[in-house]
């Protein structure tokens, strides 16, 4: 028998999900805790055997919110990265989508967003025949019958690049393109430094950002946001900032997360400044270490493209992640299912509409920010 608990404790709900499959940095309490701060509220949960023995875990965030004009108020749960649970185990997976159903619902949400790591292959192209794709599909009848459908906000990437820790640093390296390996090696050789950051780099690093948002066309947040999710986790000791250097100048960097047996690289920035002598190649070679170092056996380069061809917006930073020698990781993606049908089909319509009048009006606060 399978029975649900609610734990109120940072310690106890860290350390039951750290070996659960698919564990991911937003199930984590702090992930939890970062939200609350922007009007989610989380709820976690736990579920045992008669043993004792934790078998799934969902962290549930709500948030009510109003829709500017209309004044329609509305509440919505999400599950980031997760239900965790063994996603092939058919009675476990079928008590925990009855129960988050019933907790969603009970807590008066429009809908139940859940984003599961549900694998459904290791590669460019999906073979049918493939066990990750067989039980995939299982996976996917079963959500449809329960009356989900495939969300039109995805929240988070759908699909990643994943590189597998499990080798020496020289096989890493060999494991890389030719032309990735060359620039590591150049990055040291025209004098790129990468150190570890500190507290007092969070400024720093966020102009970074800025600076690479308003470059590269997409919207961040404000100043306020990064430095609570960057500081909250490095406080836990659980986030890394990396910064490379030239001559004392900050040029580039990244920010490495890591829980359990992973690694995620989430956050990555730079500057115009010395983009010729490679930064981002060492400072990835630096990230890959050092996860190796804290015992991660995967490093997670957090986003690939939804089609794997050259006319996906997500192409070219795929193919540098392909370069230090991450495969694709096809995931099915985020799934919505609705509680309140009408409300909801209101909600996918608005919504939309008003985060294209919220985009541009951070586009000229990010301008105005960078000036």
């Amino acid at each position: 028998m399978i029975t649900r608990i609610e734990i109120t404790d940072k310690e106890k709900w860290n350390g039951a999900i750290k070996e659960l499959p698919g564990v991911g940095i937003l199930q984590t309490w702090e992930w939890g805790q970062v939200k609350q701060a922007y009007g989610w509220q989380p709820k976690y949960f736990l579920w045992l055997t008669q043993k004792k023995k934790v078998v799934a875990a969902a962290a549930i965030l709500f948030k009510d919110a109003i829709v500017p004009i209309i004044k329609w108020s509305f509440r919505t749960a999400y599950i980031p990265q997760g239900p965790l649970l063994n996603w092939s185990d058919v009675q476990l997976r079928d008590q925990i989508l009855k129960e988050i159903h019933q907790t969603a619902e009970e807590a008066g949400a429009v809908f139940l967003k859940i984003d599961p790591e549900v694998i459904m292959g290791f590669d460019e192209e999906i073979q049918s025949d493939n066990k990750e794709n067989f039980e995939a599909n299982e996976v996917l009848a079963q959500l449809e019958e329960f009356g989900y459908q495939f969300s039109s906000q995805q929240i988070q990437f759908k699909n990643t690049a994943w590189l597998k820790l499990n080798l020496s640093e020289d096989e890493l390296l060999k494991g890389m393109k030719q032309k990735t390996r060359y620039n590591v090696r150049l990055a040291g050789r025209k004098g790129v430094v990468v150190r570890q950051g500190s507290l007092d780099d969070l400024e720093t690093l966020y102009q970074m950002y800025l600076e690479t948002s308003i470059r590269d066309g997409f919207i961040i947040r404000p100043k306020d946001y990064y430095t609570l999710v960057w500081s909250t986790f490095m406080k836990e000791q659980m986030a890394v900032p990396l910064i490379a250097e030239v001559e004392g100048q900050p040029i580039a960097g990244l920010m490495l997360f890591h829980f359990a047996n992973r690694s995620w690289y989430l956050y990555g920035m730079s500057t115009s400044a010395h983009r010729e002598k490679m930064p981002n190649y060492l400072l990835q070679w630096q990230a890959i270490k050092i996860s190796k170092q804290l015992g991660c056996e995967i490093y997670d380069l957090w986003g690939a493209p939804d089609e794997f061809t050259n006319a996906d917006g997500m192409w070219g930073v795929y193919r540098f992640k392909k370069g230090l020698g991450a495969h694709a990781v096809q995931r099915i993606g985020a799934y919505d299912l609705p509680l309140k049908k009408n409300a909801y089909k209101i909600f996918i319509e608005i919504i939309p509409r008003i985060q294209v009048i919220t985009r541009k009006i951070r586009k000229v606060q990010q301008l105005q920010e960078l000036n």
